[in-house]
């Protein structure tokens, strides 16, 4: 498609020795690539200055105060529309991804450009066995809110947006902004009848890693969140059932 116009959008909080490697990682994907600095402390503010100098590619925007993983998304696809991007590849800054499936998402999105491509994850033993068990009960949740299997997995933040689709739907209602942004955004997506797909990718938890997960904070944003979704999700069964019938891609 010659209106396909990615770009990528890295979120990052107190990632600036790991964000490097990323960088390096999308280089030979040759995108401009959006990193949005959610209040990073000092010595991480000054790592992303650095890269930002050597990077032609990094548009670096800033954060006064933590906003949050979607919060520092939502800038960042709200500076992407406003520079004629038409779709956004959503990478981690904690270096989890393996960024070698990136070509395979973007040109599933060229090819589908009206479909959320997502990885879905493999993890190794790096993994910590309470978050494969977390991440287990929100896979039923969203399965419930939904009446689908089709969403393998709702919390990897490795997807490729259509950035009109997305700012839509933000729009018109606001959703999580902190850890249970990614969960939210790809269940009402889909919801208004955006097709969801993966993509198989390896993920591992770095030794000595940096993660933002809040145990009680986040914890109790996303139940709030599948409270809030659940309530809500009987209005969105009948266009889910019609498309069953009608054997429409969902």
């Amino acid at each position: 498609m010659s209106d396909f116009r990615p770009v990528v959008i890295i979120p990052s909080r107190n990632h600036g020795l790991t964000l490097g490697g990323v960088l390096e990682g999308l280089a030979p994907l040759k995108l401009p690539v959006i990193v949005v600095d959610d209040a990073s402390d000092a010595e991480s503010a000054r790592e992303l200055d650095r890269l930002a100098a050597l990077h032609p590619e990094m548009t670096l925007l800033r954060h006064e105060v933590n906003r949050g993983k979607g919060g520092a998304f939502l800038t960042g696809l709200e500076h992407a529309v406003s520079e004629g991007y038409t779709h956004a590849l959503q990478v981690d800054s904690d270096g989890q991804h393996d960024l070698a499936d990136a070509p395979a998402l973007l040109e599933s999105a060229r090819r589908h450009p009206g479909v959320l491509w997502s990885a879905r994850p493999e993890y190794d033993e790096s993994v910590p066995k309470k978050r494969l068990i977390g991440r287990y009960v929100t896979h039923v949740w969203v399965w419930i809110e939904t009446l689908s299997f089709e969403i393998v997995d709702s919390m990897c933040g490795y997807r490729v947006y259509p950035v009109a689709d997305t700012l839509a739907v933000i729009k018109s209602r606001p959703v999580g902004l902190f850890m249970d942004f990614d969960t939210e955004i790809m269940v009402r997506l889909y919801w208004r009848g955006l097709p969801v797909r993966f993509i198989r990718s390896r993920v591992i938890y770095p030794e000595g890693g940096r993660s933002n997960f809040r145990m009680w904070e986040d914890n109790v944003r996303i139940s709030k969140m599948h409270a809030r979704l659940f309530i809500e999700s009987p209005l969105w069964w009948p266009a889910r059932i019609r498309r069953l019938f009608r054997r429409e891609p969902v």
